[in-house]
């Protein structure tokens, strides 16, 4: 059986609308159970993550509800001064981004940066 993994890297605050909207469309496109998806965001971009920040809440938890692993990257929230209590509830953490892409990359997950 063919698994899909693919990780979305987004890193400005503009690309957001775009991610959720290939992500949604990847997942009209695959049977959900043969898919791993991840958005990775870093740089500005986890500012996307902070919970009153977010007017696409509703559109994540949706993602989240259907499998996609939300993640930011420590170092960005160190960066611009953001607390993990201050994420969204699904938010997974991850010590170093560039890290995270480079492990999810070796693992064979084809790489998205809209």
């Amino acid at each position: 059986m063919q698994r899909h993994k693919v990780i979305f890297h987004v890193d400005e605050l503009g690309k957001w609308k775009l991610v959720l909207k290939n992500v949604s469309n990847l997942l009209e496109a695959v049977d959900i159970n043969k898919c791993s998806i991840e958005i990775l965001a870093n740089s500005e971009a986890v500012k996307f993550y902070v919970s009153n920040f977010n007017s696409d809440i509703n559109v994540m938890e949706n993602l989240n509800s259907n499998g996609v692993k939300f993640v930011a990257c420590n170092n960005a929230l160190i960066a611009n001064k953001i607390k993990k209590e201050d994420l969204n509830y699904f938010i997974e953490v991850v010590p170093v981004g560039v890290l995270e892409l480079v492990i999810k990359q070796s693992e064979g997950y084809a790489y998205i940066k809209p």
